[in-house]
């Protein structure tokens, strides 16, 4: 333990400085972090860190699931939610058929089972990947908005492909129609058994006399509590985090105070990028074990490496297939998406963008190392190195050809026009200023403009907001004072919440000012 445990810091810190240089070169962390993955497998003596299988997922999916339902727009989601289905579902099964049909016919010895085991791997794009390449360029939130939903999805349905790819090889059978039983009950159940424990922790976090550090400390155990209640009942524990974070963002407002959003927001953040990271390397330092075992099996390693690049070619056409029959099929039932004069050059090169936007990350190498050694006979699990090398051969070039390049091809290819939602942006952040200011002194005013019993504190914040001035003192903030401005911020809040509900109202507009309102809120604690 003494010396694996400085090894293992050492890691954490080449995580950090990689996400350091990665922000000086100005590219996403993910590229240098599979990268980095690769270079360590060069390194001679460094130890092989095996984590058990049955508890890859257990330890990484739990927390970036849930973190990742934290951080998307719901309202988004919502208007989006037919192309962020077809491609969180249909998508992901298409891609997965392709590469067992291809895998089975080209690979020797995968069967149609093992296909699907690696298309169920490879199949869902990465969020944090995608995210971290676009924050480069700017792209409309409509965008945006799919792109996080069909990865928060896509991982859900992938997993539940692997889960019955897993069953069928270690098995030899297929049964339809008690995997199609047990497909409904996955979704039902997980869906079912999340929302239901989120309920329960929101209420915990209500009733318990809670601080901020207790709030962040459930929050870390909530996911993994999710999906390991689902899995018990042998439904989708994916979906579980999944559902039960969507609620709980929902609710945030109502059961965690300002000091638990602010700085629970920094722990996750540092969390799910240590996490991120950490799976790059460890499978960098299984590499050399993996390539060991292909050639045990006779596989050279230029072999090995012409199937990823087949398999990330299979990967890249599927998805740029289903972007333009996307399109298609809109163009088809919903001609009223696109102007009368039919779609422009801009707009035929949207599919394009999205298509080239699916690099594969952290959620398909957690996948691949969650295989089983062995099978339950004893037996050992067939082709497990391969599907390993494969899908880290199909990790490291989309993220290095399309990562790198996506930024270039949005910003050649002009496909986003965003003059004119910048321009909504900015009016909708008026509106919100305005309006909350209006709402504020109108708060004031019916509170407190004929009290007798108002104080000078009182009536200076009065002027202060009818007048919109800066205070050059805080000497006037008394205690009465202090307790009305503490429920003028929760008026505020109250009002974005409904402001939001406006569907013209950009919800990253609305968050960050809740955000500027629960450090307005801490700072009051220091007065």
């Amino acid at each position: 333990m003494h010396t694996i445990l400085p090894f293992l810091l050492a890691l954490v810190a080449a995580v950090v400085l990689l996400e350091m240089w990665a922000a000086k070169l100005k590219i996403a962390y993910p590229i240098l972090l599979v990268l980095a993955g690769l270079l360590v497998s060069f390194v001679p003596g460094l130890p092989i860190v095996r984590i058990h299988p049955d508890l890859i997922f257990f330890i990484f999916l739990p927390p970036l699931l849930f973190e990742a339902s934290w951080a998307i727009s719901f309202k988004e989601m919502g208007k989006w939610w037919r192309i962020i289905g077809s491609f969180a579902f249909l998508v992901v099964f298409f891609t997965a058929f392709s590469v067992a049909i291809i895998a089975n016919h080209f690979i020797p010895g995968f069967t149609l089972a093992l296909g699907f085991l690696l298309g169920g791997i490879v199949a869902p794009p990465d969020a944090v990947s995608t995210g971290a390449i676009t924050r480069f360029v700017k792209i409309p939130k409509a965008t945006t908005a799919i792109l996080e939903g069909e990865s928060l999805l896509n991982d859900a349905s992938s997993l539940i492909i692997f889960r019955f790819a897993l069953i069928a090889v270690g098995t030899g059978q297929f049964v339809w129609h008690q995997a199609a039983i047990s497909f409904v009950w996955m979704l039902i159940g997980g869906v079912g058994v999340g929302l239901l424990l989120a309920w329960a922790f929101v209420q915990a976090h209500r009733r318990l006399p809670t601080d901020a550090s207790s709030d962040i400390a459930l929050t870390l155990i909530e996911p993994y509590f999710m999906y390991w209640a689902a899995e018990q009942l042998h439904c989708s524990g994916v979906l579980a985090v999944v559902s039960g974070g969507l609620f709980m963002s929902a609710k945030r407002l109502t059961f965690l105070n300002s000091a638990s959003r602010i700085q629970g927001f920094s722990v996750w953040e540092s969390f799910v990028f240590i996490l991120n990271g950490s799976v790059f390397l460890i499978i960098g330092l299984e590499l050399p074990e993996i390539e060991e075992g292909l050639r045990l099996k006779g596989i050279p390693l230029s072999t090995a490496i012409g199937y990823g690049v087949l398999v990330t070619l299979v990967l890249i056409v599927s998805r740029m297939i289903c972007a333009y029959a996307a399109m298609a099929a809109t163009l088809i039932f919903r001609p009223s998406v696109f102007s009368k004069t039919g779609p422009t050059r801009k707009t035929l090169l949207i599919p394009l963008v999205l298509g080239w936007s699916g690099m594969r990350g952290v959620v398909s190498l957690a996948a691949a190392l969650a295989i089983p050694v062995t099978l339950d006979n004893g037996t050992e699990f067939p082709q497990r190195n391969l599907i390993l090398f494969i899908t880290f051969v199909a990790i490291l070039l989309t993220l290095l050809v399309q990562g790198l390049t996506l930024p270039y091809l949005i910003k050649k290819s002009k496909a986003f026009d965003m003059t004119r939602e910048e321009e909504s942006q900015a009016v909708s952040k008026q509106k919100m200023k305005l309006g909350l200011k209006q709402h504020v002194y109108q708060f004031l005013k019916d509170k407190y403009d004929n009290d007798p019993n108002s104080d000078a504190g009182i009536e200076k914040l009065l002027k202060f907001w009818e007048e919109r001035v800066n205070a050059t003192e805080d000497t006037w903030m008394t205690d009465k004072t202090k307790a009305l401005f503490v429920e003028m911020l929760e008026s505020q809040r109250d009002y974005l919440t409904n402001l939001n509900k406006d569907p013209a109202m950009d919800e990253k507009i609305i968050r960050e000012q809740l955000h500027q309102i629960d450090l307005e809120e801490e700072r009051l604690k220091i007065i």
